[in-house]
């Protein structure tokens, strides 16, 4: 049972990372690797902006390798948060808002719809400076209403 939780909380705790790495880091100091995700779209199939994916998946990938090596203890289970998280940003961010993959394209979710909202919003600036929106799971209530 603590296994479970310190994945939910890790889970959760990823959703707070990444608002403060997105604010402050990609729209900051790493504007270079996130400024092509907010041009319009070319027809290579990668971004810079895809290194974020690689400096996410570091951590996760150390701490399964070092967790699985004592027992399968919380590092492990951190991992596997990270790693939930990082394929939940995936297929709500690639899949759903941006359609790298045609999926979904037609849905009447509300928190989906929301989602998508909330980021057109962020996109709306082709800039680093006044974005808004910076979370991915968790957006303003104001998107979701229809």
């Amino acid at each position: 049972m603590t296994f479970l939780f310190i994945f939910i909380v890790t889970f959760f705790i990823m959703e707070c990372i990444t608002w403060l790495t997105h604010k402050y880091l990609m729209h900051g100091l790493m504007w270079y690797f996130h400024a092509d995700h907010h041009q319009p779209k070319y027809a290579n199939v990668f971004e810079r902006n895809d290194v974020f994916f690689v400096i996410f998946a570091i951590p996760s990938i150390l701490l399964f390798y070092f967790g699985a090596e004592a027992g399968f203890d919380y590092k492990f289970f951190i991992g596997l948060g990270i790693f939930a998280y990082g394929l939940s940003y995936f297929l709500v961010h690639d899949v759903l808002i941006h359609q790298r993959f045609k999926l979904f394209k037609n849905t009447k979710n509300k928190y989906l719809i929301g989602l998508r909202k909330a980021h057109k919003v962020h996109h709306k600036h082709l800039g680093k400076e006044d974005g808004e929106c910076f979370g991915m799971l968790f957006v303003p209530f104001k998107y979701y209403k229809i």
